[in-house]
């Protein structure tokens, strides 16, 4: 079956990638931006730097920066209040997955309007919204290639995953000078997020040819450098290497898909409040060796590309190597399981098969190797508990 690949129609990818922003947009024949952004980046003068140039190339802009973690449909209607009192021709997205799950969801919701809910898997929105840029400053959700956003409704504690072709970025501007700055946690969540989407996308049953090479050249890119910039932040080469995988493990996930590991990761963060890369690493030793039996071999591909296991080691053994190594690494970047990270277990374990109905909810553990029974799922969630 021919697989239908989709990416932004411009990548700019490098150092000093962001401050292009004037020219993408001419380029793209656009002039009235508004970008949604976070206080943080507002405090830091980096939203400035934006707007200055914007300024200068004569191309006038307002700011929308009361975007929050995990974003919520409360916080997306007050982003689009805010787009709708001005006249915007396109939404800048600039800042980690919150500042861009949010500017998708607003693009899309200034064109077409209705609740939230109404936009959430099954419903595919290709139809497209206004049209998205996107400038990460974090080297892991790989929002700025993908054809998906996440929103939580705060009523029912639901992470709700919505999909198509109208939350795929225009244009891409990755500069990983923009993660310089972050702090070791950020660095280390963000990271192990996007080697996550690499592994899921390429064990994943809507793999094809297209999405394995991303999926491969991004285990490639960051499994060698999580450890180096968990170390050093400022070793601006693994920065270089991180944030380049990132962009391909987005690539490749949007194009085939995620898997167990992010369906029983959401509602971690909407019930729990844990960051979505922390929870996904929190998941990820346990959900691959559970997966295991589906896809052997293709795990013993990700060993082999991540540099733990040579080319010569049997499929089991180096399948193995990739369990043990995904333990290890949560371990050396202090990656927390639930129970260290304070989360109250009555709570969690009572919660167990509302989590799993959410989670087989979003379809992508329909996606995994070995397809799980709901009752599986809160086995495994049992099991992360006591890991």
């Amino acid at each position: 079956m021919a697989a239908t690949i989709a990416l932004p129609r411009i990548l700019r990818i490098g150092a000093g990638a962001h401050l292009a922003l004037a020219d993408v947009l001419t380029e793209l024949g656009l002039s009235r931006p508004l970008i949604v952004t976070d206080s943080f980046l507002v405090g830091t003068g980096r939203v400035k730097t934006l707007t200055d140039l914007l300024s200068t190339a004569g191309i006038p802009s307002r700011v929308f920066a009361e975007t929050v973690p995990d974003p919520t449909v409360a916080s997306i209607e007050t982003g689009l209040a805010f787009i709708q009192a001005g006249a915007h021709d396109c939404v800048v997205g600039f800042g980690g997955g919150s500042p861009m799950d949010s500017a998708k969801a607003i693009a899309v919701l200034a064109v077409h309007g209705g609740p939230v809910s109404a936009y959430k898997v099954p419903h595919v929105q290709d139809a497209p919204g206004l049209p998205i840029i996107a400038i990460p400053t974090t080297a892991g959700t790989g929002s700025e290639a993908t054809r998906f956003t996440i929103i939580t409704d705060e009523t029912s504690d639901e992470k709700m995953l919505c999909a198509g072709l109208a939350y795929l970025p225009l244009a891409a501007l990755v500069d990983y000078e923009l993660t310089l700055s972050k702090p070791p946690r950020l660095t280390a969540d963000t990271g192990i997020d996007a080697l996550t989407h690499a592994i899921e996308a390429y064990v994943s049953r809507r793999a094809n040819p297209f999405s394995d090479g991303m999926a491969l050249a991004a285990m490639r890119l960051l499994a060698p450098n999580l450890r180096r910039v968990w170390a050093d932040p400022r070793d601006r080469a693994a920065r270089e290497a991180m944030m380049l995988g990132a962009t391909q493990a987005g690539i490749a996930f949007s194009n085939a898909s995620v898997a167990l590991v992010h369906g029983m990761s959401r509602p971690i963060g909407a019930h729990f409040h844990v960051a979505h890369g922390l929870s996904n690493a929190m998941l990820l030793p346990v959900i691959t060796a559970f997966s295991l039996p589906g896809a052997p071999a293709r795990y013993a591909d990700c060993a082999r590309a991540m540099g733990i296991a040579p080319e010569g080691r049997g499929d089991q053994a180096a399948a193995t190597a990739l369990v043990e190594e995904l333990t290890q690494l949560n371990v050396d970047l202090a990656v927390p399981g639930p129970r260290a990270y304070g989360i109250d277990a009555e709570r969690w374990h009572g919660l167990l098969p509302v989590m799993a109905a959410q989670a087989l909810a979003s379809g992508s553990p329909a996606n995994n190797p070995v397809v799980p029974s709901a009752e599986d799922i809160q086995a495994l969630y049992a099991q992360v508990w006591d890991s």
